[in-house]
């Protein structure tokens, strides 16, 4: 049975008597899936964000699923007041969801404002609570066109600003920033990780719809990766 971390019992001890160091943020997606796996050794907790975006109920089972398989802590932290004060295409139906690649211009109304930076600022306080000395997330350099906290100095920044604001002195691990979607599925693929476990599509319907820009971006992925692609696309 999965080992399942609760709030109420935290403290900075909890992992002090593990070889683990890590906090990673997992959304149940293709790249934070493969980081995962490729950094399982390290990770001591697993933690997803439920802020109200079309796609969480389709990601975060993905994410308990593999937490579960590999025996890593996982919990869910709700981020509802995100929805309610942000602004962000990815909040406010599938309908508002543009098409297109991730390159096009209207794919900036995918940004929920600072994302990343209110959640690794969470899995900070997690970490120092638990004498953990990393957080880590899996952007990566298709990213930084579009999400600001996504760069390579966004990353710089943040891991500076959490050293400097934490007794235990945590560092940010990012460790995919500066390669493709592409390298990363080629990585999953040699860990035999499959991506039919895993969620892309901001739409977050039943099924992937294959015309938004994760879906386009996932297609191409895994076709540049030579992994054959039985996403159940809707097109």
């Amino acid at each position: 049975m999965t080992n399942v971390f609760s709030p109420k019992r935290a403290n900075r001890c909890t992992f002090a008597n593990m070889k683990k160091d890590s906090v990673l943020i997992l959304s149940g997606g293709m790249d934070s899936v493969t980081l995962l796996y490729d950094e399982q050794e390290r990770i001591a907790l697993a933690v997803s964000f439920d802020y109200g975006s079309n796609h969480n109920r389709r990601e975060i089972p993905f994410a308990r699923l593999h937490c579960e398989r590999l025996g890593i802590p996982h919990i869910v932290i709700p981020l509802d007041f995100m929805s309610k004060y942000f602004k962000s295409s990815l909040l406010e139906g599938a309908e508002a969801i543009p098409e297109g690649h991730y390159a096009d211009e209207n794919m900036q109304s995918t940004v929920v404002p600072f994302r990343n930076g209110i959640m690794l600022s969470i899995a900070v306080g997690i970490a120092e609570s638990n004498n953990l000395k990393y957080v880590m997330m899996a952007n990566h350099g298709g990213d930084h066109t579009i999400y600001p906290d996504c760069t390579p100095q966004f990353v710089e920044a943040f891991d500076a600003s959490a050293q400097a604001g934490t007794y235990v002195k945590v560092g940010l691990r990012a460790p995919y920033t500066n390669i493709t979607k592409s390298d990363i599925a080629r990585r999953g693929g040699k860990l035999g990780i499959d991506y039919t476990e895993t969620w892309s599509c901001y739409k977050g319907g039943e099924h992937h719809c294959g015309r938004c820009g994760t879906c386009v971006e996932r297609k191409e992925a895994l076709a540049a990766a030579g992994i054959n692609d039985t996403t159940d696309y809707e097109d």
